[in-house]
Formats: C-alpha cells, sequence, structure tokens
C-alpha cells in the first residue's frame, strides 16, 4: 500500500482519523482530460464545528510535549515527504495541472517549509524585561490554540504546509480546508504524511469544502487565528468577517506584480526571465509577472523576443508529453483570462503572440502596445498573459510600477544594481529582486504583500511566530506584594 493509496481516502476526509464527511463527495478530476482521479469527502459547517472543538480538546496536550518531540515528529514528516516524492509530484501533475518540474519544486519548498517549521520548538520563545518592581518580568510567546488554514488550488501543497508546518511545531492544532479542485495535493497529502509521522489524533483536521465551510471556520469559537491565501475579493470578505468576531486573520491575497526591464539590461536574459515569470505554471501564481515595463530604448526588441519566446513554448497534458504549460485549472478562469485578453486587444492592444486555446490549454500571450487603463494590464489575469508597456525613464517605470492597488512583487533587470535599488525604494511592494523575476519562494524568509496584496509578511521563519503565537506577559514576586488598602 503506498502512501496516497486510494482505498484509504476515497470519498473520506480526515477528522479524527479517515471518517465519511456529512457534506458528500466531491469529484477529484483531471483538468488536462477531464477523467475522474478519485473522490474525497466534503465537509459542512457541522463538520467544522465538531473537528473545531476536537482540535481544541487535543491542542493543550501537543503543546505539553517536550519541544524535542515535536521537533522530531515535524522532521519525521519530512523525511516521508521526501521519501514519497513520485507519488505525490504525480497528483500534483495530473490534480494541479503542473509540468513536472514545476511539481518538484512544489515537492521541495513544502519540504523545507517542513524542515524549517521543525526548528521552531527550539527558539527562544520570549524575553526578560526590565522593571522597576522588585518582581521577574518576562513576556512569553504561548500557542493561539487552534489554527485555521484556508489555502488555495495553485501551488496547494506549499500554500497549505506554510501555514500548518509552523502553526503544529508552536504547539497549535490545526484545521486546514483545502480548495476541492486540488484536494489530494493540498489536503490528503498533508494529512497522509502528519499521519504516518506520529501527529496525535485530534491535532490536524483536514476538511475540504466551500465558502460556506470557510465562513463556519472564521466564525467558530474554537478557531483563534485564520490564515488565508487566495484572491483579493475573497480576502475582503475573510477580512471583515473575522474582524467581526474580532479574530486575528492573516491574508495573502493577489497581484500584478510589475516586471521592470531597463534600457541596460541584456534584452535576451530579460525575455528568458520574463517568460518563466509569467508563464510557469500558466501564470497561476500570486507572484506571476503581470506587467512587464520595458525602457523605450530596447522595447520592440524585447516584445519580440518574448514573443518568440511564447510561440515555441509546448502547450499539453503534462502527464504524457514533455510541456512548458499544463492546463488552466478549469473552465471558469479560462475564460476570465480569454476575456481580459479579448477586450485588451479590442481596447487596442497588439496581440504579438498567444491569445488562443483548445480546452482548458491556453496559449502563451504576449500583448504588446498595452495601455495601463487596459484589462489585462490593470488586473490580476492569473493566466499565460504578459501585458508589455513602455516608459521613457526611471521616474516614469515607478510611477507606473506604483500605480496599482497591488503590492506583492517587484523584479527590476538592470546591470546597475544600485540603479534598480534606488528604483524600487520608490515602489511598495513586499518583495523586491533585483536581476531577477518575480517568482521566488524560501522557507526562512518572510512573505507576503502589502496593500490589496495582503496584511505584510506572516509566512516564513521567525515571522511565524508572530503569526502562529500569542504574546504573554509575566510577572514573579517572591512574596504577596504589600498594598495599602
Amino acid at each position: 500500500m503506498t502512501l496516497l493509496d486510494k482505498s484509504i481516502w476515497h470519498g473520506k476526509a480526515f477528522s479524527g482519523g479517515w471518517v465519511q464527511a456529512s457534506g458528500g463527495e466531491s469529484v477529484v478530476r483531471e483538468p488536462a482530460t477531464g477523467n475522474e482521479l478519485g473522490r474525497v469527502g466534503v465537509a459542512s459547517p457541522a463538520d467544522i464545528a465538531a473537528a473545531a472543538a476536537v482540535a481544541a480538546a487535543a491542542q493543550p496536550a501537543w503543546a505539553a510535549l517536550p519541544y524535542t518531540q515535536r521537533a522530531a515528529i515535524l522532521r519525521k514528516a519530512g523525511e516521508i515527504w521526501l521519501a514519497n516524492a513520485a507519488e505525490t509530484e504525480d497528483w500534483s501533475v495530473r490534480e494541479g495541472g503542473k509540468i513536472p518540474p514545476a511539481a518538484q519544486f512544489e515537492t521541495h519548498v513544502a519540504t523545507e517549509e517542513v524542515f524549517e517549521a521543525a526548528t521552531l520548538p527550539s527558539r527562544p520563545y520570549g524575553d526578560l524585561l526590565p522593571s522597576e518592581q522588585p518582581h521577574l518580568s518576562f513576556v512569553e510567546r504561548v500557542p493561539v490554540g487552534v489554527v485555521g488554514v484556508i489555502a488555495p488550488f495553485n501551488f496547494p501543497q506549499i500554500l497549505a504546509i506554510r501555514s500548518v508546518a509552523p502553526a503544529l511545531a508552536l504547539g497549535n492544532a490545526v484545521v486546514l480546508k483545502p480548495d476541492p479542485r486540488t484536494a489530494v495535493c493540498g489536503g490528503v497529502v498533508l494529512a497522509r504524511i502528519f499521519e504516518e509521522a506520529g501527529l496525535p489524533e485530534g491535532v490536524l483536521h483536514v476538511l475540504p469544502g466551500g465558502a460556506d465551510v470557510g465562513e463556519a471556520m472564521i466564525t467558530d469559537r474554537n478557531i483563534s487565528v485564520i490564515s488565508f491565501t487566495g484572491s483579493t475579493a475573497a480576502g475582503r470578505r475573510v477580512g471583515a468577517l473575522a474582524g467581526q468576531h474580532l479574530k486575528r486573520v492573516h491574508l495573502e491575497l493577489g497581484g500584478n506584480s510589475a516586471l521592470i526591464i531597463l534600457d541596460d539590461a541584456d534584452v535576451g536574459a530579460a525575455a528568458s526571465a520574463g517568460a518563466w515569470g509569467t508563464f510557469l505554471h500558466q501564470g497561476q501564481i500570486c507572484m506571476t509577472a503581470g506587467r512587464h515595463l520595458v525602457q523605450d530604448a530596447i522595447y520592440d526588441d524585447y516584445v519580440a523576443r518574448l514573443a518568440e519566446k511564447a510561440s515555441h513554448l509546448p502547450v499539453g497534458d503534462p502527464a504524457t508529453g514533455q510541456v512548458a504549460l499544463g492546463p488552466i485549472i478549469d473552465e471558469r478562469q479560462r475564460d476570465k483570462v480569454h476575456a481580459l485578453v479579448t477586450d485588451s486587444v479590442t481596447a487596442g492592444a497588439r496581440l504579438a503572440a498567444g491569445g488562443t486555446y483548445e480546452g482548458l490549454f491556453y496559449k502563451p500571450t504576449v500583448l504588446a502596445d498595452v495601455a495601463p487603463s487596459m484589462p489585462a494590464y490593470a488586473n490580476e489575469v492569473f493566466g499565460p498573459v504578459a501585458p508589455v508597456v513602455r516608459f521613457s525613464d526611471a521616474d516614469e517605470a515607478a510611477k507606473l510600477a506604483a500605480d496599482s492597488e497591488y503590492g506583492l512583487s517587484l523584479g527590476i533587470l538592470t546591470k546597475d544594481v544600485m540603479r534598480g535599488l534606488d528604483l524600487a525604494r520608490k515602489i511598495p511592494t513586499g518583495i523586491v529582486h533585483i536581476n531577477d523575476q518575480t517568482v521566488d519562494d524560501s522557507p526562512n524568509t518572510p512573505f507576503g504583500g502589502i496593500r490589496a496584496s495582503g496584511t505584510g509578511a506572516r509566512f516564513g521563519g521567525s515571522a511565524n511566530i508572530d503569526a502562529f503565537t500569542d504574546t504573554r506577559w509575566v510577572t514573579i514576586r517572591g512574596d504577596i506584594a504589600p498594598y495599602p488598602f
């Protein structure tokens, strides 16, 4: 029996073991072919309430374990993930539509997230404070209790585990709601790995479901913190509902990141970086280079080279052939992408490459002569579309890049790195890459966006301690303090 043997999880959810969920079942479908790969259990709000209560009851004993035991379970989980990488990557290709190198990248980052989280239990968890009173005064970080994690479809393993692993490592229980479209990659995989690693029963629950299930998580009194990754529109609703319940929420939302190519950049290398930053995983990444800003002197050359690369990138089923792009996740997303492209062409953009599709396979697309008002430039496309805009000088580039509701990632390509850094300081974003494209992630670095891209760096390294613990002030005196009353 393999780690992801269907006989274990078929038609079930993970909550105190593999159980029937009260919301019925959902088909696990392969976007490249439309074939059914299996079925998972779908949760209802009642399942969330039951799971949150069990998690709250199980959490204190988990937090009370010696830190070495929590760390050991996290390390074992990472080792199990690595040992079963081929199987999890196959599911990423078939269920998630990733090309194999992207699936391998996801496994690498996900396992590194677990190993990085395994270092958290042994880190200092407080500070001694000076005091004018004759007592010992200190601050300690304590688990929040139960963390609710809502994860999306595009990189489901990474975007779930980067909250699940540190939350567990710091002594919390977790209720995870993966996107039903990638419930195996983003849910079953995590449940099985931690089950095999020896995580105590009741500490982790994996319950796929719709918006009603997410709302139940946000409003449940047993869930103290919500970690949400998804669209800005959904994030606004999550934040508003959490605010009504005075609940802490971490939001990692959409982006429309700018890639700025200055006139001294190597145009060939820049076009390669731009193609990777936009077309990787069909552009279904929050950090995707959504706006290519190119200086006048090299604009035409850059457009031609980027379009040539786009026209030669093969698109198809990543499970059966060597391709550069797989399928868009579903028809609804494909139609949104295509509408943004066609509306931009109608508004005056020039279609330099792509702009067509067969089934869910969308050709990598380059739009030239784009104006900032055009739909494919002004909105997050979440598809393989590169709108290219020209600018005359660095001040105009800074103005164009900063003129967006989003603030996630920024790439600047130039031979003069100090010129690039100076430009970056004029553009508000959570992430900056000089001489690289906009897509990157590392488990030990703070990750997050500002503005409509989220509530700042809430994931990675020491940021996880702020995200998944509460601060408590403690004083200790040798005797009861005297008072005049």
